[in-house]
């Protein structure tokens, strides 16, 4: 009955897909829970444990450092076997991880080595999630649903930056933070079990990639994005945003809480202004693509991202109409940011052929978020030399001047994308 009703009205067929529904609700659970993580542990560490804000930055980095030692393996590591039940035993060990926290807090053994470590192995579970969900999508819904399928998917993610901000910052006030994050161990469960009703059969691994040494893979996806233009200059863009998003955002909360001094609720509100606008994004991501080509959405987007996240030093400059400008700057930079993350992902899934996928992915989560640990440890030695303030603003110039890497690229002129390695055959895309 559903499907006739979806198909009288003209809806998308994805919403009769169940397996897409699937896993649509899978990730939208785990996201809700992250958001919620996302703030409560940097005040876990700032208001239980009195960390300073080089700690606050280390801790930052320690959830992104598994990708700059072993994010290329993960590539390579995931074509050789199915996606799912890697996507499934990752959220399992995830939401057992962060079970420990609220557990070390009722024996008063809450400690900064102990954020670290739960920290580290938490993301060392989601570099594999994440590799595995981006590989994973195509064989979900098929190619020429892609830029579809990523719009539904980033609109329920920005749906869950919305809201999860808010109620973790309620849960904070309520819980205190560290039992908040039973909430986040408990989305990460009842993803593991939407995951698990899938029923989908995925296609087995290509024979050949078992064969092939670890090494020569990671080999030909750094090749593969090197040697193809429009992929390079994502990359270079991605990582230069990461890089400088990341000397900002290692330090956000603690300017909020210790300059602004706004409580967990309104830090959470300001998150979840965040959201609506990458609510709005996300939305209208596929017509931008569609209006005005690919190549021209991810620059503009890029360019606009940029330009908006220019409000944080004005308002470092003006502390007297410093919080409209920091709301500001988060609604417009998250709208304009998820108009280019869903255009950018859905043109790389697009070009690369699956028996690259993995390795390709993980290529772009190695140089790319690779420097989120190295943006967050620069950003908490900052902090404690020049100031939060001052931080904010070198991290908002460099994410302003990364969209260098896109207008030097064929992008611009949004020519077709072909690969310039002869031995892999690629798609054009359009």
């Amino acid at each position: 009955m559903f499907a006739r009703f979806v198909a009288r009205r003209g809806y998308s067929d994805l919403l009769v897909n169940h397996d897409f529904v699937r896993f649509w609700a899978a990730e939208s659970l785990s996201l809700l829970g992250s958001q919620i993580s996302m703030l409560a542990l940097p005040l876990i560490a700032a208001l239980s444990l009195d960390a300073s804000a080089f700690e606050v930055g280390v801790l930052a980095a320690a959830g992104q450092a598994p990708i700059f030692f072993f994010g290329l393996f993960a590539g390579a590591w995931v074509e050789r076997r199915k996606r799912r039940p890697i996507l499934i035993s990752a959220d399992l060990l995830r939401g057992g991880l962060l079970l420990i926290i609220p557990i070390a807090a009722l024996f008063d053994q809450l400690s900064m080595p102990l954020l670290y470590a739960v920290t580290l192995l938490v993301g060392s579970c989601s570099l594999f999630f994440d590799v595995s969900y981006l590989s994973y999508v195509p064989a979900l819904v098929g190619r020429d649903r892609l830029l579809e399928a990523n719009s539904k998917l980033e609109s329920t993610a920005a749906g869950a930056q919305v809201a999860g901000p808010f109620i973790g910052g309620i849960l904070v006030g309520v819980m205190t933070a560290p039992f908040a994050m039973l909430v986040d161990a408990g989305s990460f469960f009842l993803s593991a079990l939407y995951l698990r009703k899938i029923k989908r059969l995925e296609p087995e691994p290509e024979p050949a990639a078992a064969h092939e040494s670890i090494w020569s893979q990671i080999g030909v996806g750094l090749r593969f994005v090197w040697r193809e233009p429009s992929l390079r200059a994502l990359a270079g863009c991605a990582a230069v945003t990461n890089f400088a998003g990341y000397i900002f955002l290692s330090m956000y909360v603690l300017f909020m809480l210790r300059e602004l001094d706004l409580s967990s609720t309104a830090i959470g509100l300001v998150f979840g202004v965040g959201g609506v606008g990458a609510l709005i994004g996300s939305l209208f991501a596929e017509r931008l693509a569609t209006r005005f080509g690919t190549g021209w959405t991810i620059i503009g987007a890029q360019l606009g991202f940029g330009v908006t996240g220019l409000l944080v030093p004005i308002a470092v400059l003006v502390p007297s109409v410093a919080l409209p400008l920091v709301v500001a700057a988060e609604f417009l930079q998250w709208l304009t940011l998820l108009v280019f993350y869903i255009n950018a992902i859905s043109l790389r899934q697009t070009i690369t052929p699956d028996a690259y996928l993995g390795r390709v992915n993980a290529t772009f989560t190695f140089i790319a978020r690779g420097m989120i640990p190295i943006g967050s440890l620069v950003g908490g030695a900052l902090g404690g030399v020049i100031g939060l303030p001052m931080t904010l603003v070198v991290g908002e110039i460099g994410m302003f001047l990364a969209v260098i890497w896109l207008v030097a690229s064929p992008l611009r002129d949004n020519r077709p994308v072909v690969t310039s390695q002869p031995e892999i055959a690629v798609p054009v895309a359009t």
